[in-house]
């Protein structure tokens, strides 16, 4: 399978294979509509290495009708009587967010946020962001999916709760505009359950569509997104939060500075651990060879002429001298000379030198 192209941002960071994966903290609505903790996380969020931060907008008006704006909504997550009431109560004008975004920006990470509703899109492309997220509660919204493609920036694309189906129909209406697209495994509970996570599908989406793939995360622990970056992923998004038991629904599915720090910390290895791609013996493991590995000595005094048995030879550290990967070819062989107890064997000690002499402990790299 060809491997899709890297995609480039204005900012000059490239999404893809061969690059550091891009790694997210989706604030979302975890700053409960309050601006000065927006900028708190953004801030917070820039000290953990990510390399964007990413909100939500909802124009509560073109979202939601009227019916679905005046339903009572109570409960210890509630910010309002109403639905309506709640929902404008989590929001950030669009001023605001301009605010965020050129923190974020001056803090070298990629700003940008998933646009609900046409409204918001138009915000969000007046904003000049760099790239546009398609959450998964859009993935058959052709409308959405349209104004994303015309717009020519590269999109990520959320696929959860979504058959392949659906996957199929935003796919082929994206690609009509441009093939700049991520593709993002995704589970769309809150939490999502570990055996629902579904890490396999990364590799499924990549090959069906030939597009880079990455993976959305709503599991509490870390173990399935790290695991996502050694399969490959080019972008993980998770949820973040200064405090999981602030009110509001998704605050126990993010993860806390200190996790998002450890989860930063944990991909880079694993990418550092994937850079290698064949076997091979470096100089560090050779020095480690010359004193763990193991050569040929002699087991007690010999004289000379004598015919060597298995019960003149013994295997000892270090592996400074002939390996004992040798040792059916040494058996049967003539002492040149008298050999001492301990003494090393060398190849020169006897009459009959067998036809490959290779010499070191390494020999060729056989155990």
């Amino acid at each position: 399978m060809k491997t899709p192209p890297p995609i480039w941002l204005k900012s000059g960071v490239a999404i893809g294979a061969g690059h550091p994966c891009f790694i997210v903290a989706e604030i979302g609505n975890n700053h409960q509509g309050e601006f000065d903790i927006a900028r708190r996380m953004i801030e917070v969020a820039a000290e953990t290495g990510i390399q964007a931060v990413k909100f939500q907008k909802r124009d509560i008006d073109a979202l939601f009708t009227r019916a679905g704006r005046d339903a009572p909504y109570t409960g210890a997550n509630s910010f309002g009587r109403t639905y309506g009431e709640h929902r404008r109560a989590l929001e950030l004008t669009i001023d605001q967010m301009a605010r965020l975004k050129e923190i974020a920006e001056n803090l070298g990470m990629v700003f940008f946020f998933s646009a609900w509703d046409r409204v918001s899109m138009v915000q969000l492309l007046d904003m000049d962001v760099e790239l546009i997220k398609i959450c998964s509660a859009d993935m058959v919204n052709i409308p959405l999916l349209r104004q994303a493609g015309e717009s020519g920036l590269p999109v990520i694309l959320s696929t959860g709760m979504s058959e392949l189906e659906d996957v199929d129909t935003a796919v082929n209406e994206l690609a009509s505009f441009h093939k700049e697209i991520v593709l993002l495994q995704c589970n769309g509970s809150y939490p999502c359950p570990d055996d629902q996570v579904g890490l396999a599908v990364i590799a499924e989406l990549r090959k069906r569509y030939g597009l880079n793939a990455g993976y959305s995360g709503h599991e509490r622990g870390l173990g399935a997104s790290v695991a996502a970056a050694a399969l490959g992923a080019c972008v993980i998004e998770r949820h973040f939060t200064l405090d999981k038991t602030m009110r509001g629904t998704d605050h126990q599915a993010s993860l806390t500075p200190a996790e998002f720090k450890a989860l930063v910390k944990m991909v880079r290895e694993v990418e550092a651990g994937l850079k290698n791609q064949r076997k091979q013996t470096f100089a560090g493991e050779r020095e480690v060879a010359k004193k763990l590995r193991k050569s040929i000595f002699f087991a007690r005094d010999l004289p000379a002429g004598h015919i060597l048995t298995e019960e003149d030879l013994a295997v000892k550290c270090p592996g400074t001298g002939v390996s004992p990967v040798h040792w059916r070819e040494i058996i049967g062989a003539s002492l040149l000379g008298s050999a001492r107890h301990d003494e090393p064997f060398s190849w020169e000690m006897i009459a009959a030198a067998p036809q490959v002499r290779r010499g070191v402990s390494l020999g060729a790299g056989r155990f």
